[in-house]
């Protein structure tokens, strides 16, 4: 029986239906009783909707990762790449702060994580014959990462880093974001659709597809935050 079912684009939908549940669930779900009451207890933690629908969220991050690798490796242009990454992030700043406290910027959204992880995979594979100074630029990078406060930071940039390290060994993959990562099971829980991946793009395709997947995020957080406003002030 073929398990290898999900494309690139089908992950891709994963991603970013569970992020949007997590954020959701975050900033507007909180308010209302009926996700806060508890439903049963597990290892001494009261388990309510809002944390279930939280976990939910907790699938994004390692599929986005595992997508930038597969990105790294299979787009024909890393330059273009790079800069469609960059400008997402960029546009995503002010949603983000929005977001998050109302433009008191105290950190950086989650693309400048992903941006980095891959401008960190690119300095591998251009010195990959010189694994000392792939070693001292993988550092130096990964000091940054900490020191620039985006969303997983260093631990994300880590986390992509040794995604394609372990890219042909899925089951040490799964420990690792488990090792990583603090809902260490819900994390591996991630890498059951990652599994299932069969190498395929999949339907988004064209220009227009891949810049209304990159559009998703800061709109997706614009319309929250339009949401939260109206209900909440």
């Amino acid at each position: 029986m073929n398990y290898r079912i999900l494309s690139g684009s089908a992950l891709k939908m994963i991603a970013v239906i569970t992020m949007g549940i997590d954020h959701t669930a975050w900033q507007l779900l909180w308010h209302w009783d009926a996700f806060t009451e508890p439903l049963f207890m597990y290892h001494h933690r009261v388990v309510t909707w809002y944390f279930l629908l939280r976990c939910v969220g907790r699938l994004a991050f390692p599929i986005f990762a595992f997508l930038i690798v597969e990105g790294f490796i299979h787009t024909r242009n890393r330059r273009r790449y790079g800069w469609s990454l960059f400008v997402c992030a960029l546009i995503s700043e002010i949603p983000y702060a929005l977001f998050h406290n109302g433009l008191q910027l105290m950190g950086h959204n989650v693309m400048f994580t992903l941006l980095w992880g891959f401008l960190g995979l690119c300095a591998v594979e251009h010195y990959r014959h010189d694994w000392r100074r792939v070693g001292g630029i993988l550092v130096a990078m990964l000091a940054v990462a900490f020191l620039f406060r985006a969303e997983y930071g260093g631990t994300g940039f880590t986390f992509i880093i040794l995604l394609y390290a372990l890219r042909r060994h899925l089951a040490l993959q799964a420990l690792l974001g488990c090792c990583l990562f603090s809902f260490k099971w819900v994390t591996g829980l991630a890498f059951i659709p990652i599994a299932m991946y069969n190498g395929q793009r999949g339907f988004i395709k064209g220009a227009i597809g891949k810049y209304l997947f990159y559009a998703f995020y800061p709109v997706h957080l614009m319309i929250i935050w339009l949401i939260r406003q109206q209900l909440f002030g």
